[in-house]
C-alpha cells in the first residue's frame, strides 16, 4: 500500500517472485470509470473507491497461498474494508516515501494512467497507518532489491 508512484507494482511483483507468491496489480481491478476519471486528472472520491476496494479484498480471498495485491489503501477505513472482504487477516506493507522522491519517480514513468498532478491529492488522503494496524512500514529510500529483500524477510518471519 502507498500513494501512487511509491513502487507498489514493481516491488509487489519482485516480492511475489522471490517468495513464490501471486501478485495482482490493484490498478487492474479498477472499473473503467475510475481509470477514465484519474486519466482526466480527477481525484477519486470515497464513493468511487468503495467498489474497487471491495473487489481488492475479494480478489485476495480468491487466491490460494501467499497473495500480494498492489493497492493504495490510503485510509484506515479502506484497509478495514479490504480485510473484511478478504475474510482473513491481511498484512499491509506500507511503502513510505517523501512527496519529492515519489514525484520524481512518477515523472519518469511512462504509460501509466495516473498523472503526477494527482500526487498531492494522494498525500492529502493518506492516513499513515497506526501502530494498532497490521502494517509493516518500509522506507522506499533504498534500492528496489533492498526493499524487496526486506519485505520478503518480513513475510518469511510471519509464516
Amino acid at each position: 500500500m502507498g500513494v501512487a508512484g511509491s513502487g507498489k507494482s514493481t516491488i509487489g511483483e519482485g516480492v511475489a517472485a522471490k517468495i513464490g507468491g501471486t501478485y495482482v496489480d490493484g490498478d487492474d481491478l479498477h472499473p473503467q470509470a475510475n481509470i477514465d476519471k484519474m486519466s482526466a486528472g480527477e481525484a477519486l472520491t470515497d464513493e468511487d473507491r468503495w467498489p474497487w476496494l471491495t473487489e481488492v479484498g475479494r480478489k485476495l480471498a480468491s487466491i490460494e497461498g501467499v497473495a500480494l495485491i498492489g493497492c493504495s489503501a490510503l485510509k484506515r477505513s479502506y484497509r478495514q474494508l479490504i480485510s473484511q472482504q478478504a475474510d482473513e487477516p491481511v498484512q499491509f506493507i506500507y511503502l513510505d516515501g517523501s512527496r519529492n522522491l515519489i514525484g520524481s519517480r512518477m515523472a519518469a514513468r511512462k504509460g501509466h494512467f495516473m498523472p503526477t498532478s494527482l500526487l498531492d491529492s494522494q498525500f492529502a488522503t493518506l492516513e499513515i497507518p497506526g501502530s494498532d494496524e497490521n502494517v509493516f512500514s518500509v522506507s522506499i529510500d533504498a534500492t528496489i532489491e533492498d526493499i524487496i529483500g526486506t519485505i520478503a524477510k518480513h513475510i518469511a518471519a510471519q509464516r
